[in-house]
C-alpha cells in the first residue's frame, strides 16, 4: 500500500496523487522548529514527490497551499524550486493559493504533487524472504532534520536508485520504518523481527529516509551508490 492516490485518465494514462502536511515549523513566533520557509517548503515538496515517484509516476505540476502569509511565498516556491532542481524537473509547474483573510499563529503549509504514469508494465511481486531490504538515510524528525543534514537521503539520490529497473522503494514519513515494512510486505511484524542499526520506530518527517527493496544481485550497485547512508535490514519472520 502506498499513501498516493492512482486515478485513471485513459487508457494508456492515470494520474498520482501525493500530499505532504507541515505546522508549526517556519519563522512565526509560535512555531516550535524556527527555520526559514524555503527549508519548510522543501521538505515538504521532497516528502510528496518521493512518495509519486517510488509510485511511478512523473511529476507535472506542484500545488502549494499556502497559510504562512503573503510574505512568505516567494520563499515557498525557493524552496520547491531547490527540489525540482536536484531532481532535474525543469519542466514542472508551480502554482497556489496564499490564506489572506486571516493570519494564523503558527506556520502550516499543505502541498501537492501531480503526477502522470503510463498504464500496464509489471510491478515486481514483493517477498520478504526472497528479497534483500535496506534503508538509505537515517529517520529524522524536527530540529533533528535541519542539526543532521549529512544523514539524509538526498532527492537525487532517490531517484537514481529508483531508475535502477528491479528496485521498490517506500518512502518512510512520519509512520517510522516498521510500519512502511509492514505496509510494503503485507505483514505485521514487530520490532524485535526486524535488525538494522537505525531506529525502526523514530518518525523519519519528512521522508529523511527511504525503504530498497531489491534482488540480492543489486545490492553491490545499491550499497555502492548509497555509500554511509546504507543501512541493511533483516528479518527474522
Amino acid at each position: 500500500m502506498r499513501d498516493v492516490s492512482v486515478i485513471p485518465l485513459t487508457e494508456d494514462e492515470s494520474m498520482i496523487v501525493a500530499v505532504d502536511n507541515s505546522g508549526a515549523v517556519g519563522m512565526k513566533a509560535q512555531d516550535e522548529v524556527q527555520v526559514p520557509y524555503a527549508v519548510v517548503s522543501y521538505f515538504a515538496f521532497r516528502t510528496a514527490v518521493m512518495e509519486c515517484i517510488s509510485a511511478g509516476g512523473h511529476p507535472f505540476i506542484v500545488i502549494i497551499h499556502n497559510f504562512c502569509g503573503n510574505d512568505a511565498w516567494a520563499e515557498l516556491v525557493t524552496g520547491v524550486k531547490k527540489g525540482l532542481k536536484e531532481l532535474n524537473f525543469m519542466d514542472v509547474q508551480i502554482t497556489g493559493s496564499t490564506e489572506t483573510n486571516f493570519q494564523l499563529k503558527q506556520s502550516t503549509i499543505g502541498l501537492t504533487v501531480l503526477g502522470k504514469k503510463a498504464m500496464g508494465g509489471v510491478e515486481v511481486p514483493l517477498n520478504i524472504k526472497k528479497q534483500r531490504v535496506a534503508v538509505i538515510g537515517s529517520p529524522l524528525v524536527g530540529e533533528a532534520v535541519r542539526d543532521r543534514p549529512e544523514e539524509i537521503a538526498s532527492l537525487h539520490l532517490f531517484d537514481s536508485i529508483a531508475q535502477i529497473s528491479g528496485v521498490t522503494l517506500f518512502p518512510v514519513g512520519s509512520k517510522g520504518i516498521l510500519y512502511e515494512l509492514n505496509q510494503a510486505f503485507s505483514e505485521n511484524m514487530n520490532d524485535r523481527q526486524v535488525q538494522t542499526d537505525v531506529d525502526i520506530m523514530q518518525s523519519s518527517g519528512p521522508s529523511t529516509c527511504f525503504i530498497a527493496i531489491y534482488p540480492k544481485k543489486l545490492e553491490d550497485r545499491i550499497q555502492s551508490e548509497a555509500g554511509s547512508l546504507f543501512h541493511l535490514v533483516q528479518f527474522e519472520v
